[in-house]
């Protein structure tokens, strides 16, 4: 699932016309580097949803054959957050541990690798964490000397001392149970699902992302990821089809 319904206000105003998932990054709409990197890992059925200016990525990304994808759209007439989001497209789920991705996210990870180790842990859910010095501004993750995240935002666990300062990236894997708890139809995070997994005791635990990162939120990072895509530090997984005939 990719994550796009946000309002994109700290990039206004050119987000008043354009949604902030298809402003282009190298001349390819934002959101298509993501579809991308899904199909280069054996993902086909995405499931996008969708708010501000929905139609206009609906429009333009279609039912995904171009890409050689299935896409699935889960419109929000009002906002739900990530956790009112993600419940709202459970139906198109199939009970298996789903991945999920903020949509204004530029990334380079292994995804194999990443369900892999949400696999071996038998995790209730694993997020994709980065090392960084402004951690806490980001809001920050802590995680124990066996990678199992304790507290996120100063919530969780708190009779565990030594920890090692993460962010989170916007990328994770869950697995449907813990969508139990989560409210239907209304705004909510997906961060209280997981504060509340690791209080309960299951396993959510973190797995380092050390490649490409970019939070395309403000108008510096969004000079500054397209700087880095026209420079080649970061390609697309691959060959964009050619657009139909007109």
């Amino acid at each position: 699932m990719i994550l796009a319904a946000g309002l994109g206000t700290r990039l206004r105003p050119l987000t008043n016309t354009i949604p902030k998932p298809l402003l282009p990054i190298a001349g390819t709409p934002l959101i298509v580097w993501n579809l991308l990197l899904l199909k280069r890992h054996g993902i086909h059925d995405v499931v996008i949803n969708l708010h501000h200016l929905g139609p206009m990525i609906e429009q333009a990304l279609g039912n995904g054959s171009r890409y050689g994808l299935k896409i699935y759209y889960s419109h929000e007439p009002v906002i739900l957050g990530t956790g009112g989001g993600i419940k709202q497209a459970e139906c198109h789920f199939s009970g298996e541990p789903m991945l999920v991705l903020n949509g204004d996210t530029l990334f380079e990870l292994d995804l194999d690798a990443l369900y892999a180790c949400h696999h071996r842990r038998q995790a209730a859910a694993t997020l994709a964490l980065r090392s960084d010095p402004d951690a806490a501004r980001w809001g920050l993750v802590e995680v124990d000397m066996e990678d199992r995240i304790v507290r996120i935002t100063g919530r969780g666990k708190t009779d565990v001392a030594a920890t090692k300062p993460r962010m989170f990236a916007g990328v994770h894997i869950l697995s449907p149970r813990l969508l139990r708890d989560v409210p239907k139809g209304k705004a909510s995070s997906i961060i209280d699902a997981y504060v509340a997994a690791i209080e309960r005791g299951d396993a959510v635990v973190g797995y380092e992302l050390t490649g490409y990162w970019s939070d395309v939120g403000t108008p510096e990072r969004y000079a500054q990821a397209e700087h880095d895509a026209t420079s080649g530090l970061i390609r697309l997984s691959e060959r964009l089809p050619a657009a139909p005939l007109a």
